[in-house]
């Protein structure tokens, strides 16, 4: 079997309502699928992390560049490919989007696999420590409103996630240090005490304004801190993670083992968000995980972007470890966008229906069994969001 052609599709909508996190404000949900073709008709889907030009920018390194390194190969050779791309990139970006890219092929070369052994991915891995995960679900994004509006609506969103039947949720903040701590105590308002609730900066603190707020949910019970520092700043991680009760996380902004290893023996993270869409794909990804397991590091996994990106994690997480194990070892938990998402509830011929199935199960979503990713896009829904 040989690989014949790699595709990229980028999809985009415009959002009911527009969206913010620390960073940026957006308008228009984007999501890029890589489809891999063999001369034996079977295809492989992945995705790459990255929205809007991003996704485009991409689209030209999976096709223009990628593609051509590994058309008329075995897509069996998932290690082999992964190395002769990376190899041949690494003078020209070792981390960002070149493994933005790379990471979408490795994934479509693990469907493909999976399909051909008639397997489904964590079958690959070695095998399904559990056949169901927790969920969490996230959403308290900032918008264009005063800081009023901003609590009343955090209050009543967490309420609903919660009703829902999430087992934990995570909000945004970004708005200021003395504001943010008001918009974790609507949150902890909303959920009432006892249910788990995180944190995601999005690395918009400083270390002193970030220590202010970790101080504030210390107090609130938080579970965790998520990229309260820039990715950068592995001395400010290390300085909140030894002050601060709260477990700080972070990670997703890291590519590859060998960015992991120095965040990893650096001590900067409680826990650890690697992204399996961006840091070089699965093949890259249970490296990482196995470093952080090396250094005794608990793992869940960031997610974000389409139902692709949904399955390949849920497989990730059915073959994670226990760490440290026991018998009622803290399950690694997905993380799940409760916003406007097509791409999530609309892309697939057979929907995860996750939200269904976590206000049926107490808080938990199944694993899908079939070949690969257990999961086949929609051809129709893509050429009608295809850029």
């Amino acid at each position: 079997m040989k690989i014949t052609s790699v595709k990229s599709h980028v999809l985009q909508y415009d959002l009911p309502i527009e969206l913010g996190y620390s960073q940026q404000y957006y308008a228009k949900r984007s999501t890029h699928l890589v489809e891999i073709s063999t001369d034996e008709g079977l295809t492989g889907w992945g995705e790459c992390f990255g929205p809007g030009n991003v996704a485009i920018a991409n689209k030209g390194i999976v096709e223009g560049v990628i593609q051509p390194m590994i058309l008329g190969r075995d897509p069996m050779d998932r290690e082999v490919i992964w190395h002769h791309v990376y190899n041949l990139l690494r003078d020209h970006g070792q981390k960002g989007m070149p493994l933005q890219s790379l990471s979408g092929v490795d994934i479509a070369l693990w469907d493909l696999a999976g399909k051909i052994t008639n397997q489904p991915i964590h079958k690959l891995i070695g095998g399904g420590f559990r056949d169901r995960v927790p969920v969490y679900g996230y959403g308290m994004m900032l918008c264009r409103e005063d800081l009023n509006a901003h609590l009343r609506r955090f209050e009543k969103e967490a309420a609903a996630i919660k009703d829902a039947g999430f087992a934990a949720t995570k909000m945004k903040v970004g708005l200021g240090a003395k504001e943010d701590v008001l918009l974790a105590q609507a949150v902890r308002k909303g959920i009432g005490e006892g249910y788990p609730f995180m944190v995601d900066a999005n690395h918009c603190y400083t270390t002193s304004d970030a220590m202010y707020v970790g101080r504030a949910l210390d107090e609130l019970d938080a579970y965790w801190f998520e990229e309260p520092v820039a990715p950068e700043d592995h001395d400010g991680y290390r300085e909140l993670r030894s002050a601060l009760k709260t477990n700080i996380a972070g990670g997703e902004a890291e590519f590859t083992r060998w960015g992991w290893r120095h965040l990893l023996e650096n001590r900067c993270l409680d826990l650890a968000q690697p992204e399996v869409c961006a840091l070089g794909g699965i093949t890259e990804y249970l490296k990482v995980l196995a470093l952080a397991h090396t250094h005794f590091t608990p793992v869940v996994n960031h997610v974000w972007g389409s139902a692709v990106a949904i399955a390949t994690n849920l497989h990730l997480l059915a073959a994670m470890p226990p760490l440290p194990g026991g018998l009622f070892p803290r399950e690694p938990m997905l993380e799940f966008d409760t916003t406007h998402n097509l791409f999530r509830d609309d892309l697939l011929l057979e929907p995860l229906n996750v939200q269904e199935q976590v206000a049926q199960s107490g808080g938990f979503v199944k694993i899908p069994n079939a070949p690969g990713l257990g999961v086949e896009p929609d051809r129709k829904f893509i050429n009608k969001y295809s850029l």
